[in-house]
C-alpha cells in the first residue's frame, strides 16, 4: 500500500518592503497600547504612593513612598459596602431585564413577516434622538410609584435602542432563513423557534449586550442622583462621590497640620476610588472579550 507523505509547509519569505511595513505596524500598535495602558497603570501605582511624590512628578514606573492609607481611609466608611451591594443588585437585575426586553424586541424587528416592521424600526430609532426630557420623565416615574425604589434603577431605562439594532443586525446576517423554514415544516412556532433555535445560536451577541448593559449599569450614577433620596439605596458610584466631596470640603475648611493631613488623604482617595469602582468590571471583561470583539464587528457589518 502506497503511503502518502505529509505535505511540507512552504516558508513564505517576506520582502524588505513587507518587513519594513510590518515593523512600522507593530511599532505603532505598541505605542498606542502603551498610551492606553499607562494611564491605568499610573492610577494603580499612584493609589499606593505618597501624594506629594505624585503631585511632584516623581511617580513614573513604581510606587514612591508605598502606603495603604488611601484604601484604609476609604473603607472606614460603612456606606461603601452598602453601595457595593446595591450596585451588584442593580447590575444583576438591570442586565437580566435589559436582555429580557432588548433581545426579543430585536428578534421581532428582524422578522421580515412582522407587520409594520419599518414603521416600528423608525419609532425605535426616533427615540435615540428625541425624548421627553428630564421633567416629564421625572413626573412619569413619580406617577408609576417608582421614585426612591430599587426599580427606578432597572426598569424605566432598560430599553436600549442601540443594543436592539445590534442584536437585530446579528439575527438578520448570522441566522440563515433556511433554519426558520425548516422549523416551520416541523411545526415550530415563533416562540419555540426563538427559545429553541435562535437563543442557543446567539450566545455571542447575548454576551456582548450583557456586557454593555452591565458596564452601563455599574457606572450609572445620574439616575440615582435624580430619582433616589434614601441613602440606603445609593449605588457605589454615588457613595464614592459623596465621600470625595466630604473629604475635599474637610481639607478646604481645615487649618494647619490637620488640613495638610486631610488634603493628603483626599488626594490618595481619588486614585483609590477609581480602583475600587472599576476593578470588578475590569476583572469581568476578559471572560467576554472574544464575544465583545465579535459584537463590535456585528454592528459594523450592516445597519
Amino acid at each position: 500500500m502506497h503511503v502518502k507523505k505529509p505535505a511540507k509547509h512552504r516558508t513564505v519569505k517576506l520582502s524588505g518592503a513587507d518587513l519594513a511595513f510590518s515593523l512600522i505596524v507593530y511599532t505603532v500598535a505598541i505605542i498606542f497600547l502603551l498610551l492606553i495602558l499607562y494611564p491605568i497603570y499610573f492610577i494603580i501605582i499612584a493609589s499606593f504612593s505618597n501624594p506629594y511624590a505624585v503631585s511632584g512628578g516623581n511617580v513614573w514606573f513604581w510606587p514612591v513612598g508605598f502606603t495603604l492609607d488611601g484604601y484604609k481611609e476609604l473603607f472606614k466608611y460603612g456606606d461603601i459596602w452598602t453601595g457595593y451591594l446595591n450596585t451588584i443588585i442593580y447590575t444583576a437585575l438591570g442586565t437580566f431585564i435589559g436582555l429580557a426586553v432588548n433581545i426579543p424586541a430585536a428578534y421581532a424587528l428582524s422578522r421580515k413577516d412582522l407587520w409594520g416592521r419599518r414603521f416600528l424600526t423608525f419609532i425605535f430609532i426616533f427615540t435615540m434622538f428625541f425624548n421627553g426630557g428630564l421633567i416629564p420623565t421625572y413626573l412619569t416615574i413619580q406617577d408609576f410609584n417608582l421614585y426612591n425604589t430599587i426599580w427606578v434603577m432597572v426598569l424605566p431605562f432598560s430599553v436600549s435602542v442601540y443594543n436592539i439594532l445590534v442584536a437585530r443586525t446579528f439575527f438578520d446576517s448570522s441566522l440563515p432563513r433556511d433554519l426558520w423554514d425548516a422549523a416551520q415544516i416541523d411545526g415550530c412556532g415563533n416562540l419555540r423557534n426563538f427559545f429553541g433555535i435562535v437563543l442557543p445560536l446567539s450566545k455571542a451577541v447575548i454576551a456582548v449586550i450583557a456586557l454593555w448593559t452591565a458596564v452601563g449599569q455599574w457606572n450609572s450614577y445620574f439616575n440615582a442622583l435624580i430619582y433616589l433620596k434614601d441613602r440606603q439605596l445609593y449605588p457605589l458610584q454615588l457613595i464614592l462621590r459623596d465621600i470625595l466631596i466630604t473629604n475635599n470640603v474637610q481639607s478646604a475648611l481645615g487649618t494647619g497640620e490637620a488640613a495638610q493631613i486631610a488634603l493628603r488623604l483626599a488626594a490618595l482617595m481619588r486614585y483609590s476610588v477609581i480602583i475600587v469602582s472599576t476593578l470588578p468590571v475590569m476583572l469581568m471583561y476578559p471572560f467576554v472579550q472574544k464575544y465583545f470583539n465579535q459584537g463590535v464587528m456585528i454592528g459594523a457589518v450592516k445597519g
